[in-house]
């Protein structure tokens, strides 16, 4: 094992017992930060695909605020292969006292918190780009299941110059015409 992927095991650790969640190296979070305006239906537009969303089409999240300031996560997307609704229901919560407002901690299982961080984020508040602990975890979110091909550019273009995979990222399908019961 190289000295790099042991830092990295080491930096996963320790952010799985409650330590800094971390955020991809040469990334910064967004210094400003609305919870009440980003609060809501995120639609998942493009992401570097992992094997616990692999499949998945018309991705969403939705943030609700808590009352111990934290916020409740729910990620649903449509699984094309076994033709039904997967969820993910999460927490998260600000990464710190000293950390850019856009720096968050989320949790899908127990106390085991991972990198959340907005690292762009435009004034309407309608797309959004987040990184995780490392490169290897990116998505391009929208407040719309579809975005023009010129928007599309534009924010790959922006995650180019910050030295970030674009040309990885995979597309995901919005269809419009999948029932979703729970809606």
């Amino acid at each position: 094992m190289r000295a790099a992927d042991i830092r990295a095991n080491v930096r996963a650790l320790w952010a799985a017992l409650g330590g800094d969640p971390g955020i991809a190296k040469g990334s910064k979070a967004v210094e400003q930060l609305d919870l009440a305006r980003y609060q809501g239906t995120w639609y998942e537009i493009a992401r570097l695909n992992h094997p616990f969303e692999r499949r998945l089409s018309n991705v969403t999240a939705t943030y609700t605020p808590r009352d111990d300031g934290g916020v409740d996560v729910l990620n649903r997307g449509f699984d094309l292969v076994r033709r039904q609704w997967r969820s993910a229901k999460g927490v998260a919560y600000p990464a710190g006292r000293n950390t850019p407002a856009g720096r968050l901690k989320v949790s899908f299982f127990w106390r085991f918190f991972a990198g959340y961080n907005i690292i762009y984020l435009d004034a309407h508040y309608d797309h959004a780009i987040i990184v995780g602990p490392n490169r290897r975890y990116l998505w391009v979110l929208s407040r719309s299941p579809f975005i023009s091909d010129t928007v599309f550019k534009e924010l790959t273009h922006w995650l180019t110059r910050q030295g970030l995979p674009a040309g990885d990222l995979y597309r995901v399908h919005h269809d419009g015409f999948l029932f979703d019961p729970q809606v």
